[in-house]
């Protein structure tokens, strides 16, 4: 592993533990050249995965991209980082499981709305204004009427 302070490929793994519900490997590292200390994490990756977008294009999965977009709609929410670090392993893990090497972007768009939606209302509201295009404020009502029928139903579950 190259050091991010001085760009040595000598670098030393001082202690390793499980992470993120035991999905990845956390690693303590040091550079005997310089000194610096860093922090890596080693995950499973089960099959290449390809995304395909609306436009027909493809492109690799890239995992920061899910995890941006889950910050996005959770900014200034009160979820803690491991959930949404759940939440986007479990997203991964099924579609690693799936058995397809490509997934539709409208796919995972659609994991992501339910899993904001077990995380948090507004964030899933934030995050369905995009995917599914709201254009007028009808379909924020579309969207909140749902929500409360949710909660109705959990209500009633209780």
């Amino acid at each position: 592993m190259r050091c991010p302070f001085c760009g040595s490929d000598e670098t030393q793994v001082k202690d390793s533990r499980p992470a993120e519900d035991n999905t990845s490997i956390r690693r303590r590292r040091i550079c005997p050249d310089c000194g610096g200390r860093f922090t890596t994490f080693e995950r499973v990756q089960l099959r290449e995965l390809m995304v395909l977008k609306k436009t027909g294009r493809k492109a690799p999965f890239a995992r920061d991209k899910l995890v941006r977009s889950f910050q996005i709609a959770l900014r200034k929410r009160p979820v803690d980082n491991e959930r949404i670090e759940r939440a986007v392993s479990g997203i991964v893990r099924r579609l690693e499981s799936s058995g397809e090497t490509e997934i539709s972007s409208e796919e995972i768009g659609l994991q992501v709305l339910e899993a904001l939606k077990t995380l948090d209302d507004v964030a899933f509201v934030r995050y369905a204004s995009v995917y599914r295009d709201f254009s007028h404020a009808e379909d924020f009502e579309n969207v909140i009427a749902e929500i409360n029928a949710k909660i109705s139903r959990d209500s009633i579950a209780d």
